[in-house]
């Protein structure tokens, strides 16, 4: 019998406890042990909650007691579970994790820590999909070339309800927030950091890097307009808040950041509030991964299978997924050395120059132009969307600061970079 200590008894943590209750039989049987989910821990005693195992409000009880098998951590934060798991850890106890923020900043940490005892996370990237088992088990074999997801399933929704049904940005955040998709503060979200935490994650298992979210490229929704998507209609674009790492020599790119996807890549129609993930390997090529990201039973399921494995393993396997250095020593790419395309969005006076002024300024800057659209927005402005041919990220920030004080653009412009 293994026995198991639920560490944040909120709903991810009841549908664990419920989930092996209620499957029991079936878990056993692939388990080949019974697993017993024996006691949570809460900070609240006075709060319902829908389980059936004991509850306390002390975490040493559970730490202590040599009975328990494996600490499940679902409270979330980053310092204060970071303390507990590395107390699990010196204790002998496995350790399954829901927590990206923790990852994003610690994995490297906890795998030292770790070291043969079981520590599992398959939970905290992407939810019911299956992704860090395919990255560091079945797709082991392989050199991952790039990895580009849409793993933030409240800015999928948002974004795939302005393409689809015109609704603007304010509007649709609303309607997240009342719908529970989205906190009341949701920035966390909208900002990028929770798909950057998730990349990190993800990338880490891929390149063996180590970086912290302030070392990447993390840009949010928060300014896409209704000319942006009226641009992504007209050039058979969706938009879609993308986490991209990509194999660049010796370098790797890391950023999230909303982009322009052609619509006919498969990426492209993950809509709602799925998530979905395209891993490219150098033997098996592209693999893509779909499913739900957030939500009680489908991230318990992963939480679950974790359980399992610790079950028919007995010792962990490495928690990065690299048994030995292989001697690739890749470095994360500075964010002003990426290169992709770009779409610019720059109100300007509608008059004679204009466009041969703006035109120099993006030539002194080694940006040619491939796609362009005029809107009116007044009886003096216009609206100017441009595509440009593929750019690095430094010039382009240099023209965007050009443009800005260029004296015929109106307003701040605003970038969105283009992936094809």
């Amino acid at each position: 019998m293994l026995k198991i200590a639920i560490i944040g008894v909120g709903t991810v943590g009841a549908s664990v406890a419920n989930i092996l209750k209620d499957n029991k039989a079936i878990i056993r049987a692939r388990a080949g042990i019974e697993i017993v989910p024996t006691i949570g821990v809460v900070s609240d005693l006075n709060k319902k909650r829908d389980v059936t195992i004991e509850l306390t409000d002390d975490i040493d009880r559970v730490l202590e007691d040599d009975s328990i098998d494996i600490i499940v951590e679902l409270m979330g934060g980053i310092d204060k579970p970071y303390e507990i798991i590395k107390k699990a850890l010196s204790k002998g106890k496995s350790v399954v994790t829901a927590n990206k923020a923790l990852l994003a900043y610690h994995r490297y940490d906890l795998e030292k820590l770790a070291g043969d005892i079981p520590f599992e996370y398959e939970a905290a990237v992407a939810g019911g999909i299956p992704i860090i088992n395919a990255l560091r088990d079945g797709l082991s074999a392989n050199n991952i070339e790039s990895i580009r997801g849409i793993l933030n399933g409240t800015c999928n929704y948002m974004l795939t309800r302005m393409i689809n049904d015109g609704v603007d940005y304010d509007a649709i955040l609303k309607e997240s927030q009342e719908l529970g998709y989205a906190e009341a503060d949701p920035t966390f979200d909208v900002g990028g950091f929770d798909a950057a935490h998730k990349l990190l994650i993800l990338a880490s298992i891929a390149y063996d890097v180590d970086a912290k979210p302030e070392d990447i490229l993390i840009e949010g929704i928060q300014n896409i307009s209704s000319e942006d998507i009226e641009f992504a209609n007209e050039f058979n674009y969706s938009i879609k808040l993308l986490t991209i790492a990509k194999k660049v020599g010796k370098q790797v790119e890391l950023r999230v950041h909303p982009a322009f996807i052609s619509n006919d890549q498969m990426i492209a129609k993950v809509d709602g509030v799925m998530n979905g993930i395209s891993v490219i390997g150098d033997k098996v090529g592209e693999t893509m991964y779909y499913g739900p990201g957030a939500g009680g039973d489908a991230t318990a399921s992963a939480v679950i299978a974790n359980i399992i494995d610790i079950a028919r393993r007995g010792k962990g396997a490495p928690m990065l997924g690299f048994e030995f250095d292989h001697n690739e020593n890749l470095t994360v790419m500075p964010k002003d050395q990426i290169e992709t395309k770009y779409y610019l969005r720059l109100r300007v006076e509608d008059k004679v120059g204009v466009l041969a002024k703006l035109a120099t300024i993006l030539g002194e800057n080694d940006i040619s132009i491939e796609k362009m659209m005029q809107k009116p927005y007044n009886k003096t402005c216009a609206h100017l969307l441009l595509a440009t041919h593929t750019s690095i990220e430094k010039n382009i920030k240099k023209a965007l600061s050009q443009l800005e004080n260029s004296g015929v653009v109106t307003t701040k412009p605003v970038m969105i970079r283009i992936e094809d």
